[in-house]
């Protein structure tokens, strides 16, 4: 989930943190706001058949299991890769000609043949293509794994993520989907 949905606010939002605030300041802003809205830390001065109290009861806990999820997401490395990834996709203004998966692409070796680099790259219907390498999916915390026959790629059992590819020539844009579903690339030729 990027966005909360009663909401419409990002996991920074909830913590009312930066998007490049440190691991240190997003546990500390974490840790206070888990007290304040903690259930067993509320004092409760009304009494627990008046609806206001059930509506404002609702609140702190949707506001707690939302830190919560929150903290989940942002405390992992590699679940903060993945959400800022998803997060930055989904504020691009331009729409994408296509979603496309692993098993779509080509996959080519970049370089040379001993430094283990590999192109991915998928056809635009102007005749270029989008190309993405697997220095710059390692790097996005989705590391290529050559196996005898075959690529896969290790994935966060967390959180689908979506990278927004261009052409190299023409203004078009793929979104390649990643998931804990497409682990396994095509064959490599290699």
């Amino acid at each position: 989930m990027i966005l909360n949905s009663s909401a419409h606010k990002s996991h920074y939002d909830i913590l009312g943190v930066k998007e490049d605030a440190s691991y240190e300041d997003i546990r500390t802003v974490y840790r206070s706001a888990i007290l304040t809205f903690h259930p067993d830390k509320l004092h409760d001065n009304s009494s627990s058949s008046e609806p206001s109290h059930h509506s404002k009861h609702e609140v702190t806990k949707n506001a707690f299991l939302d830190i919560q999820k929150a903290w989940e997401i942002l405390s992992d490395q590699r679940s903060r890769a993945a959400y800022d990834i998803e997060l930055c996709a989904m504020r691009q203004d331009a729409a994408t000609a296509e979603d496309v998966g692993f098993d779509d692409l080509k996959i080519e070796a970049s370089g040379g043949d001993d430094d283990g680099v590999f192109a991915l790259s998928y056809p635009c219907r102007c005749g270029d293509f989008y190309v993405i390498d697997s220095l710059d999916l390692t790097n996005m915390g989705y590391p290529l794994v050559k196996g005898r026959r075959e690529m896969f790629i290790e994935t966060s059992k967390d959180l689908p993520v979506s990278v927004v590819l261009p052409c190299g020539s023409c203004s078009l844009k793929v979104r390649l989907l990643i998931n804990q579903d497409t682990t396994r690339l095509a064959s490599s030729s290699g």
